[in-house]
């Protein structure tokens, strides 16, 4: 058994990937006030706005680095569908992206809701209306990936969900914070090394 040094300026993770290969039986859900509607053509900005209101405590950064241009020509694919959850008054407050470009398959790419709705029981009616979409005819499998930078009950939510893990990688990366795509104080239960002198 040995370990593997990580420069102070980057990040290390166990990146799990899980996978459901039958459509679940529907599980009655008590009404949400929540809704949850197709994102068509959303602008890079309004994108990364709930990207970031959702994933900065995680240190979700991929589509923050991105240049706009290739963010647009993944979230403009027409094999791609994003949906916004919004609460009663119209305001974004979740987000699922569904990747259809394999064949046969659906990648559960970003599932999430904003920090303040967790653990009141919105993400099991998230993960029912991603699924209702998810699954349509020529889907065969779901795909979806967490890390050990996630929230900490994110892997068991996807196995209670379902889904059956089959694959680990570990992934390293420059800390967000450290390049200013992220504010330096957040998620303070994973240190910012690098300032640390």
């Amino acid at each position: 058994m040995g370990l593997t040094a990580v420069p102070d300026d980057q990040l290390a993770t166990i990146v799990t990937t899980l996978e459901m290969t039958r459509k679940p039986p529907l599980r009655p859900l008590p009404p949400s006030p929540f809704r949850l509607n197709r994102w068509a053509r959303p602008s890079a900005d309004a994108y990364r706005a709930l990207f970031r209101r959702i994933g900065a405590p995680w240190l979700w950064f991929s589509r923050l680095a991105m240049p706009e241009d290739d963010l647009l020509a993944i979230i403009h694919d027409p094999a791609i569908e994003i949906y916004a959850a919004t609460d009663p008054r119209g305001i974004e407050v979740g987000m699922v992206e569904l990747d259809f470009r394999h064949d046969a398959a659906c990648e559960l790419s970003y599932f999430g809701l904003i920090p303040e709705l967790a653990g009141h029981g919105h993400g099991r009616w998230l993960m029912s209306e991603a699924m209702a979409r998810c699954w349509r005819p020529g889907v065969a499998r779901v795909v979806v990936h967490t890390c050990t930078l996630d929230h900490p009950s994110a892997l068991n939510f996807y196995r209670a969900q379902g889904f059956v893990a089959i694959k680990r990688t570990v992934e390293t990366f420059a800390d967000p914070r450290i390049a200013g795509l992220l504010p330096a104080d957040l998620a303070p239960h994973i240190p910012l090394l690098a300032n640390r002198r």
